[in-house]
């Protein structure tokens, strides 16, 4: 293993272990700090970032099994943190401490690339396994429809 797909960049893998989980390969060995660990386990959704599109626990995920797949980070959303979901979670004032808040926005973006209309129940059903110890769920249900709300509105328009 050379290479890896990260946020639309090929970045060497030279030196790095295969068994290494992809949080610590992003943190530590590509600098890419927004991606939190939280238990270690993936249980708690800190972690999360988007494996071919779809969201994926990286704390305990060896480097190997990213191999010729596409990775996405918090990073990959927006770099100056314009997203559309980035720019929702500040108008709803959803962040509290922050920590899982990367988790939640890949989440919450993977769930609006495949439901451009979700209800509270496909939030929360998408979001089970992001767990916010400050409880702001929510500011984050307010922020997804705002922001899907958005991307109706701009495909709307760009018809």
């Amino acid at each position: 293993m050379k290479s890896i797909q990260v946020n639309g960049q090929a970045l060497s893998l030279e030196g790095v272990d295969p068994s290494t989980p992809l949080l610590w390969v992003l943190r530590d060995h590509f600098g890419l700090t927004g991606t939190k660990f939280g238990c270690g386990r993936m249980l708690c959704g800190a972690c999360t970032v988007h494996l071919d599109g779809s969201p994926t626990r990286s704390c305990m995920l060896p480097i190997s099994a990213a191999e010729g797949r596409q990775v996405t980070t918090i990073e990959g959303l927006h770099p100056e943190g314009e997203h559309v979901l980035q720019k929702a979670w500040r108008e709803h004032e959803v962040p509290q401490c922050g920590y899982c808040q990367s988790g939640q926005l890949m989440s919450a973006s993977a769930l609006l690339a495949s439901n451009p209309k979700p209800t509270d129940e496909d939030i929360d059903s998408a979001l089970s396994g992001n767990i916010c110890r400050c409880g702001t769920y929510s500011r984050i249900r307010k922020a997804i429809h705002a922001a899907a709300g958005q991307l109706q509105q701009s495909t709307e328009e760009g018809k």
